[in-house]
């Protein structure tokens, strides 16, 4: 089966790729740029793509049957906005994708972006929006909402763990997730790839609340357990100061905002990882 693969390099990506070849299918995987030495040289075909200009997509859904794409804003950016790429430039390889006969387009969205209030953060409202122009394609499809990945958690707390002191959000220490590892979530997709017009909340076998994951950590690292509230008000602030949002982080703290306050719970688990024993060896220590 040919299969275009949009976002093919980025953490869940790279593992998405790695299930379809050993699946034995045609990838066109398609990203800004190729992840070199990633161990599945010549199992696909690379194509370089910038979503956000048209002329880059031309031709490239020519011959497939499905479309996967996991393109999305994850970080701070000067250049780009969630509208972007989340919305636009997804958008942009629908309008291919049907202008090429594709029958079935598959999208990684996020938990949660249809929920009241998350018009007001633009990392979630983008994935909402095009949520919609997928559902009113005419195209079938599948769109997966995954609660969070397991590196996420780890890369977000390191820093705090390093420092030794963690904040979390005064009154939502109780919130929680069920995180999922990419390569977990990366063999859901794939399974589910040619099911019809289906919605999936997809989250790992594990929850957790954010201040059980906070001490898992710290623990893990073999350090004391630190723990103190920020009041959430803050991060409203912190999004609007004239340097952060110079910088292009306004976005990204209301969605760490929006995350830390709202419980993330996929009802469709998968997967047998454990997040408990990926903290452990990510941060290097057993707990005592």
């Amino acid at each position: 089966m040919k299969i275009l693969l949009a976002g093919a390099f980025g953490n869940l990506g790279i593992e998405i790729l790695r299930v379809l070849c050993e699946g034995g299918h045609e990838v066109i995987a398609a990203d800004l740029k190729e992840k070199e030495n990633n161990g599945l040289e010549g199992k696909y075909t690379f194509r370089a793509i910038d979503a956000t200009k048209k002329e880059t997509l031309k031709g490239i859904c020519d011959g497939a049957e499905i479309v996967i794409t996991t393109m999305g804003l994850t970080t701070s950016s000067t250049k780009f906005t969630a509208y972007d790429i989340d919305y636009q430039g997804n958008l942009n390889l629908l309008e291919e994708a049907k202008a090429a006969g594709v029958k079935k387009f598959n999208y990684i969205s996020v938990i949660a972006c249809k929920e009241p209030g998350a018009e007001k953060v633009p990392m979630l409202h983008a994935k909402a929006m095009f949520e919609d122009e997928l559902v009113g394609s005419g195209l079938e499809y599948v769109i997966y909402r995954p609660t969070g990945y397991f590196y996420d958690i780890a890369k977000v707390f390191k820093p705090y763990v390093d420092k030794g002191e963690m904040q979390l959000l005064k009154g939502y220490h109780g919130v929680k997730a069920n995180v999922v590892d990419c390569p977990d979530f990366a063999a859901f997709i794939a399974e589910h790839m040619l099911d019809t017009n289906a919605v999936y909340e997809v989250g790992g076998k594990e929850t957790y609340t954010y201040e059980e994951m906070a001490k898992m950590c710290f623990r893990a690292a073999g350090k004391p357990v630190i723990i103190k509230d920020s009041p959430i008000w803050m991060f409203s602030i912190l999004a609007n100061l004239p340097k952060i949002k110079k910088a292009g982080k306004h976005d990204i703290i209301l969605f760490s905002k929006w995350t830390l306050s709202h419980d993330l719970v996929g009802k469709d688990v998968t997967g047998d990882h454990s997040f408990a024993e990926y903290i452990k060896e990510y941060f290097g220590a057993k707990e005592g």
